[in-house]
C-alpha cells in the first residue's frame, strides 16, 4: 500500500474549519481503494503561533516539510498580523523553497452554480490558469530608502528570469497540447518596457515549437474586461505572478464565487512537496461560527489526487460538487443556504458513497 505523508498548516481563521473537511474527504476517498492512503500530521502555523513566537512557522519548519509528500494549507493572514508578514514568511516562503513556480487555479462554472454574468452558458466559463508562482512581481526584491524622512523612495521591482519565464510558458503549452486546447498568454507589454516586452518575446519564441497549439495574447486590463464580456475565448491561460493572482479572483467571481475557488502550487520535477489550498483567505470575520463554505478546500483535495496520479478519484470528488450544487438544498450561508460547513462535506461523502453503490465508481 503507497503511503502519502500529508503536512497539514490549517492556518488562520476558517482554514482549520474548510481543512478539516477536506481531510474527511481525502479519508474517504483512500477508504475507497486498498492501494493508497493519506498520513496526515499537523502543524499549528499561521498568526496565532506569530502572536507566540514572534515568527509565522518554526525554524526547521522548510526542513521538516521537505520529507513530505504534500501539503495542506488552509489559510494565512488574521487582524493583528500585518499581511505582508503572514503571507511572506509562510506562504510565499514555502513556494519559493520548494520551487512550486507552476500556479493552477481553475475557472470553471461547475453545473448547480451560478455566475453573475448574464446570456453566459455554463460552458463558456471553463479557463485553466497556469500562473508564475515564484519571482515576477513577487520576487520580493527592491529597496525602501531614506525611511521616514521627506525624501523617502520605495523601489520594488520585478525579477523575470529567462529560465523562469521558459519553464512557466513551456508547462502552459505542454497543458494546452494535452488537453487540446487554446493558450491566451496575459501581459502588459505597452506600460511594462522591460518586463512584459521580454515575456512576450519568450512567449512568442516557444510557440513556435508548438505549432499545434493556437495561440493568443491579450494585455491584462483587455484580458480582465475580455473575461466578463466573451469568457469562452479563454481555453488555458499562462501570465505572471501579479496578473494571474487578480484575474483568478475576478474568474472566482465569475464562475460561483470564492468559496467554490481552489488552488494548487507544483514542483513539476517533484524534488520538493507541491502544496494545495483554497484561496479564499481566512475571513476572520465568520471564524468559529460553523457556516465557512468547504468547497474550494475540498476541490483542493481533488486537484492532489490529481497530482498523485488518481484522477479518477479527482474527478469523482469534482462530481460530488456539482450534485451537492445541483441539488441546492445543502449550502453554507454564502451559497444562499443554511447548512454548516460540516453538513456540507458530509454531503458530499454521501454522494461519493451514492456513487459508488450505483457504480459510477470501480473500486
Amino acid at each position: 500500500m503507497k503511503n502519502y505523508k500529508i503536512a497539514v498548516i490549517a492556518g488562520d481563521g476558517i482554514g482549520p474549519e474548510v481543512i478539516g473537511e477536506g481531510v474527511k474527504v481525502l479519508n474517504k476517498v483512500a477508504a475507497m481503494d486498498s492501494g493508497f492512503r493519506f498520513d496526515f500530521t499537523y502543524f499549528p502555523w499561521g498568526c496565532e503561533f506569530y502572536a507566540k513566537h514572534g515568527k509565522m512557522m518554526d525554524d526547521n519548519g522548510i526542513e521538516t516539510l521537505k520529507e513530505f509528500d504534500a501539503i495542506y494549507l488552509g489559510a494565512v493572514g488574521f487582524p493583528g498580523v500585518p499581511d505582508h508578514i503572514s503571507l511572506w514568511d509562510l506562504l510565499l516562503r514555502i513556494r519559493k523553497e520548494f520551487k512550486q513556480y507552476v500556479n493552477i487555479r481553475p475557472v470553471q462554472l461547475l453545473k448547480g452554480a451560478k455566475t453573475s454574468l448574464v446570456d453566459v452558458k455554463r460552458e463558456d466559463i471553463n479557463l485553466l490558469f497556469i500562473r508564475e508562482n515564484t519571482e515576477g512581481e513577487y520576487a520580493g526584491a527592491g529597496e525602501w530608502l531614506f525611511k521616514g524622512q521627506p525624501n523617502e523612495v520605495v523601489l520594488q521591482n520585478s525579477v523575470f528570469s529567462r529560465k523562469g519565464t521558459e519553464r512557466i510558458i513551456r508547462y502552459a503549452f505542454e497543458t494546452a497540447r494535452k488537453e487540446g486546447r487554446s493558450l491566451t498568454s496575459i501581459s502588459k507589454a505597452n506600460a511594462l518596457n522591460y518586463s512584459m516586452v521580454f515575456w512576450d518575446q519568450v512567449f512568442e519564441e516557444i510557440s513556435a515549437e508548438y505549432p499545434d497549439v493556437e495561440t493568443a495574447s491579450y494585455l491584462v486590463d483587455a484580458a480582465a474586461m475580455l473575461m466578463v464580456k466573451d469568457p469562452k475565448r479563454f481555453e488555458v491561460v499562462v501570465t505572471s505572478n501579479l496578473f494571474g493572482d487578480i484575474l483568478t479572483d475576478l474568474g472566482a467571481a465569475i464562475a460561483g464565487g470564492i468559496g467554490l475557488a481552489a488552488g494548487a502550487n507544483i514542483n513539476p520535477e517533484r524534488k520538493y512537496p507541491s502544496m494545495f489550498e483554497p484561496i479564499h483567505g481566512s475571513a476572520p470575520d465568520i471564524a468559529g461560527k460553523g457556516i465557512a463554505n468547504p468547497l474550494a478546500s475540498i476541490w483542493s483535495a481533488s486537484q492532489m489526487l490529481d497530482f498523485f496520479g488518481y484522477e479518477s478519484y479527482g474527478k469523482q470528488v469534482l462530481d460530488a460538487i456539482e450534485e451537492l450544487l445541483i441539488e441546492s438544498k445543502i449550502l453554507t450561508p454564502d451559497m444562499g443556504g443554511t447548512a454548516s460547513t460540516s453538513e456540507v462535506a458530509d454531503r458530499i461523502i454521501d454522494l461519493i458513497d451514492t456513487r459508488i453503490s450505483v457504480g459510477k465508481i470501480s473500486v
